[in-house]
């Protein structure tokens, strides 16, 4: 069967420069620790066709898409209460446990209060 498009040069090599700029999203996508390697990528191309009256000439316009994994969840815990004027504030429980002590990464004790 001859080969009547060669997707390299197809428009000026528009589409073949499009999955490769895809490509390269999807390869930063999957590199990225925060998220799920197991997770598929995909690329998609899309070729749009539309005819003249005559049938003898197509506009063609080419567009490129993917659909990357989202980066995972990161889980923490905000403490609740109120302040001296009755105000609600919140603030991170870093310590894990609400009233523990922890060791920041200066190796200060701390309280989440």
């Amino acid at each position: 069967m001859e080969v009547m498009i060669d997707l390299n040069t197809f428009a000026d090599g528009a589409l073949a420069e499009r999955f490769h700029q895809e490509f390269e999203r999807v390869m930063e996508n999957m590199a990225d620790l925060n998220t799920d390697p197991k997770k598929a990528r995909k690329i998609v191309l899309t070729l749009s066709f539309a005819g003249d009256k005559k049938r003898d000439v197509w506009n063609c316009q080419v567009q490129a898409t993917s659909k990357l994994a989202p980066t995972e969840a990161v889980e923490s815990k905000i403490l609740l209460d109120m302040d001296q004027n009755g105000n609600l504030v919140g603030q991170e429980l870093a310590s894990g446990i609400q009233g523990q002590f922890y060791m920041d990464l200066q190796g200060d004790v701390k309280t989440d209060v």
